[in-house]
């Protein structure tokens, strides 16, 4: 059981934000969408939650076609943008007005997880302050129950003390419901550690679509000399260079030799690095 996007190309005038985009997302793990700003991100999330409409293509969630289908679309959960309850609505209102909606809405878990963030449930939710408002939209989400939840840039707002307890939460919430999460994030190295697949998008196209471990896995860093770095790299694929004085280091796909050639270190890639990479080489061959 899935959500599944099957050719869907979503454009505004002469741009294309979704390109024949394929993808799925399933299994009860979380994904992380990543992509610069622009890449279509967010048009996708909207398609799925039938937010926007795609000019063509379809969108299936378990199995069911999802524009205009009420059932299969209240098994996703998309944490909105802003908060559009009746400005006299307090916050307990808010929480009981969304079961209403949402039948698999967990009242005891929204309860705990606004004590946790110290989010004041008597407080009248338009009266909120910018980084409760965004603990609240949150606490919806993650109270949801839903099969799928979304987040797109959820900790925007947030201190560092809040963002590590939501990505706390989530984590928790995740391995307890058996979810499957869509996080779209800029702040890949925070997150990263919570991320078991990746879904990368440029420009409307998806990049790469796999495991985390699959991704940081087939790529490296060398480094050294600059000289030694442009030979070591002759005839292979590299993704991205940065050069500082008489030093390089490169960004290599593929799996590193065993012991690094004299002069040169080879490390290993983490998410954000491997992205950073990847998103460097795409906007090369698209100037190209």
């Amino acid at each position: 059981m899935a959500i599944e996007l099957k050719g869907v190309t979503k454009r505004y005038g002469a741009t294309a934000a979704l390109d024949d985009v394929s993808v799925s997302f399933g299994g009860g793990v979380i994904y992380g969408l990543l992509g610069a700003n622009g890449a279509g991100k967010t048009t996708m999330m909207n398609v799925i939650t039938n937010r926007i409409y795609a000019d063509s293509g379809e969108v299936l969630i378990d199995g069911e076609r999802a524009p205009g289908n009420d059932r299969a679309l209240g098994r996703v959960y998309m944490m909105a943008e802003a908060n559009l309850f009746p400005d006299s609505m307090k916050v307990e209102g808010a929480l009981k007005l969304t079961r209403s909606f949402y039948p698999t809405f967990d009242m005891d878990y929204a309860r705990a997880a606004a004590r946790r963030f110290e989010l004041p449930l008597k407080k009248k939710v338009k009266s909120l302050s910018t980084g409760y408002a965004s603990i609240f939209r949150l606490t919806l989400a993650l109270a949801a129950g839903t099969p799928y939840v979304i987040f797109d840039e959820p900790v925007l707002g947030l201190d560092a003390q809040h963002r590590d307890m939501f990505y706390r939460l989530l984590m928790e919430r995740a391995a307890e419901t058996g979810q499957t999460v869509i996080l779209s994030t800029h702040l890949i190295q925070e997150a990263a550690s919570l991320i078991s697949h990746a879904v990368i998008i440029h420009s409307g196209r998806i990049l790469r679509d796999a495991p985390v471990e699959e991704l940081t896995g087939a790529a490296y860093q060398v480094s050294g000399p600059a000289s030694l770095v442009d030979a070591y790299c002759a005839g292979r694929r590299v993704l991205n260079v940065n050069a500082l004085g008489g030093l390089k280091t490169a960004c290599v796909e593929g799996e590193p030799e065993d012991t690094a050639p004299a002069g040169l270190e080879i490390a290993g890639m983490d998410l954000q690095d491997y992205f950073i990479s990847l998103m460097n080489e795409a906007d090369r061959r698209e100037t190209k």
